[in-house]
């Protein structure tokens, strides 16, 4: 018979501040959600309380005032971009910087986290100066190739790529395998984990951004959801917060999914990243 686990004051401590934090996160989420089946007036008078009738009329009204279909094709399309294009050179830059011998490359990892430093906002400039001489504006590239690369997801994979034995890769070389092949069929399977945590925050980051929609793209067919909701929120008027909350409710829905399905390897690249 097995014995019974002992529960000890500590113990019970913990379970209670985990709890107390997964209400604490868990909250906002039931918030917006439970608005999102309100009337206007009902939000607007209670906002805390349970709704007294469910109804969806916000999200048929989201459909019917909002191009939600367009919105979503633009985050999806400037989304998925950024997060192959950057996860995939990150990572191609991680492994020579973790796994290629070559003169420097301590100095030039170190001169790159050293940029790490350097606030983005004193970029914003520049870099829409740039962006404006070329005729990117009002076009996805202006935000698909200035975030190619991050220093931080290159030091992040590089982190997790340390932690693979120098002995797999000399017995792939000895096979005859070069460092492309060695990087695509050996490194990239192994380093799942660290890559998929690089998606998920490279994903999150572009589903979520609004400044940089709002400083290229002027098109209105070119909106994001982020831009389309902003633009949405100033032109809707108050009574009609339903919209707002079925319209703020659909957004997070792809942030959700894309951390559900990938929280494993997520936990996995964390874990290792901290005991290095």
């Amino acid at each position: 018979m097995l014995p019974s686990r002992r529960f000890t004051w500590s113990m019970v401590l913990i379970y209670a501040l985990l709890i107390i934090g997964g209400i604490v996160v868990f909250y906002p989420f039931f918030y917006m959600l439970m608005n999102s089946v309100k009337t206007g007036p009902e939000i607007l008078h209670s906002p805390t309380s349970l709704p007294r009738q469910i109804t969806f009329s916000g999200y048929q009204g989201v459909f019917e005032r909002l191009n939600m279909l367009l919105l979503f094709r633009n985050s999806l399309i400037l989304a998925v971009s950024i997060t192959l294009l950057n996860t995939f050179l990150s990572a191609l830059a991680a492994y020579a910087v973790a796994k290629i011998p070559f003169p420097g490359r301590d100095q030039l990892f170190g001169f790159m986290l050293t940029t790490m430093m350097i606030p983005g906002v004193l970029f914003l400039i520049p870099t829409y100066v740039m962006i404006y001489r070329l005729g990117w504006v009002g076009q996805f590239h202006a935000l698909i190739i200035p975030s190619a690369v991050s220093v931080y997801n290159i030091f992040l994979i590089r982190q997790f790529m340390v932690s693979i034995p120098d002995e797999i890769l000399e017995a792939a070389r000895l096979d005859g395998a070069n460092e492309l092949l060695l990087f695509w069929r050996v490194i990239l399977p192994l380093s799942r984990p660290a890559l998929a945590t690089v998606a998920i925050l490279n994903f999150i980051g572009s589903w979520n951004d609004f400044l940089g929609p709002l400083l290229y793209l002027n098109q209105p067919e070119t909106y994001t959801v982020q831009l389309g909701l902003y633009q949405f929120k100033t032109s809707i008027p108050g009574e009609n917060a339903q919209e707002i909350w079925a319209a703020t409710t659909l957004i997070t829905v792809p942030l959700i999914l894309v951390y559900f399905f990938l929280q494993d390897q997520f936990m996995r690249a964390f874990a290792n990243v901290t005991l290095k």
